[in-house]
C-alpha cells in the first residue's frame, strides 16, 4: 500500500522539523495533524543514530494512542487477569469493552462470534489467550482494506488528488503539510482553492502556499467551485505540475445539494485530464467515532472514496475505528494523524499500528 507515497516521502522530515514546528503553532488551522512522515524501514547499515530516532517515533505512536490504550487494550488485560475460564460473563463484559473503543455493534460481534468458534472446538481456553487472537483479529480486519491502490504518477500529465471531508477535521492542515512533503521530494506542486464558499478557506490555503513557496490556483469568493478545478487543470497541463492538490468545501454529508456538487467537481477535473482526479482522499476525524464511518459511507458513494487520513487519534479513546472503517468500507488508510507536530501526519502501517497500541503481548501464550 501507499507504495508511489512511500517511494515519494523518503528522506526530507529530519531536515524541516524545527522550522515546521514553529510554523505549525503559527497556523491558522491548528486542529489537525501534521507532516506526513517517512515509514521508516529497517536496513542493514543503520546507524546508532538512526535506530534511535526510529525507536522514538514508535515511542511517540505509542504514547499518542493512550487514550484508546486505556479504553481498549488495558481494560481487556484487567479482564483478562481476573478470569480463570472464558464464559459468558467474560463475553458480555468483552463485548462492552470493544464497543466502548468504537469498534462498532457488527465488528464487536463478529469478533465474538469468531472466539466461541474456536472456544468450541477446544482451540482456546485460556483467557489470557484472547489478547493475541483479538490483535489477529484487528490485524485481518485491517488487511483487507490493504488494495493495491497503487498512488503512482501517471505517464503524462500531473497526479491529481481532490481533498473531501466535512469542516473542521483538519483537511487545509494536511493538504499543506502533504504539499510540503512533495515539494521535499522534488515535485512541483500546484494547490486549489476549490472551496468559495467559507470566508477564510482561500486565505488559509494561501498562506500554506506561501510557507510552502507553491502557487495557489484560487479565485473570488462565490465563484462555481468546478470552474476553478477546470481552471487549475489547465493551468497544471500548461505548467507541466507534477502533483496538484485540490481542497473542496466541508461538505454537511447529509445535505443532498452539496454532494451533487462534489460529483461536479469529480467529472470536470476528469473531462479537462482524463483519469483525474486519481486520489480521492477522504479526511476524518477520528475522535467522532462511529460518525466518521457514517461520513466514509455517503462520502464513499457520491465520489468512491479511494484513501482515508484519519486525523486527532491522539484525542481520543476510540481508535477501535480504524478497524471498523477498514472492516466495512475496505478503503485504505493512508494516513493517521496523532498529534500537532511535524511528524504527526503518520503513513499508516498496520503492524505499528496495532505493535503500538498492544505492546508486547507478554500476557499471552502462544497458540
Amino acid at each position: 500500500m501507499l507504495s508511489w507515497f512511500k517511494k515519494t516521502f523518503s528522506d526530507n522530515d529530519d531536515t524541516i522539523a524545527d522550522k515546521e514546528q514553529v510554523a505549525l503553532a503559527e497556523s491558522s488551522d491548528p486542529s489537525s495533524a501534521s507532516e506526513v512522515s517517512q515509514e521508516v524501514s529497517p536496513q542493514p547499515k543503520e546507524t546508532q543514530t538512526e535506530a534511535v530516532a526510529t525507536e522514538n517515533m514508535f515511542q511517540r505512536l505509542s504514547t499518542c494512542l493512550g487514550k484508546t490504550k486505556e479504553s481498549l487494550v488495558y481494560r481487556m488485560d484487567t479482564l483478562f487477569l481476573g478470569k480463570k475460564e472464558i464464559d459468558a460473563d467474560l463475553f458480555d463484559e468483552l463485548e462492552e469493552i470493544l464497543i466502548t473503543a468504537d469498534l462498532g455493534i457488527s465488528t464487536t460481534m463478529e469478533i465474538l462470534d469468531d472466539v466461541r468458534k474456536q472456544v468450541k472446538r477446544n482451540a482456546l481456553s485460556d483467557p489470557k489467550q484472547l489478547r493475541t487472537v483479538l490483535k489477529k483479529k484487528l490485524r485481518s480486519f485491517i488487511m483487507e482494506s490493504d488494495t493495491p491502490a497503487e498512488m503512482v504518477l501517471p505517464n503524462s500529465g500531473p497526479f491529481v488528488i481532490m481533498v473531501v471531508g466535512v469542516n473542521g477535521v483538519g483537511k487545509t492542515t494536511t493538504i499543506g503539510k502533504m504539499a510540503k512533503k512533495f515539494k521535499q521530494a522534488g515535485q512541483s506542486v500546484l494547490l486549489v482553492a476549490a472551496d468559495t464558499f467559507r470566508a477564510a478557506a482561500v486565505a488559509q490555503l494561501t498562506i500554506w502556499g506561501d510557507r510552502n513557496d507553491v502557487a495557489v490556483v484560487h479565485q473570488k469568493e462565490g465563484t462555481d467551485p468546478s470552474a476553478v478545478a477546470f481552471s487549475a487543470m489547465e493551468q497544471a497541463v500548461a505548467e507541466d505540475y507534477d502533483v496538484v492538490i485540490v481542497d473542496t468545501a466541508g461538505r454537511l454529508h447529509t445535505q443532498v445539494n452539496l454532494m451533487e456538487e462534489l460529483k461536479k467537481i469529480k467529472r470536470v477535473m476528469g473531462k479537462k485530464l482524463p483519469g483525474a482526479p486519481h486520489e480521492i482522499m477522504l479526511v476524518l476525524d477520528a475522535t467522532t467515532g462511529q460518525n466518521a464511518l457514517s461520513q466514509a459511507k455517503l462520502f464513499n458513494a457520491a465520489v468512491d472514496i479511494t484513501g482515508l487520513a484519519l486525523t486527532k487519534l491522539d484525542g481520543t479513546a476510540k481508535g477501535g475505528i480504524v478497524a471498523s472503517i477498514c472492516r466495512e468500507l475496505a478503503i485504505p488508510i493512508r494516513f493517521i494523524g496523532i498529534g500537532e507536530q511535524i511528524d504527526d501526519l503518520r503513513d499508516f502501517d498496520p503492524d505499528e499500528f496495532l505493535d503500538a497500541l498492544f505492546g508486547d503481548d507478554t500476557l499471552t501464550n502462544s497458540n
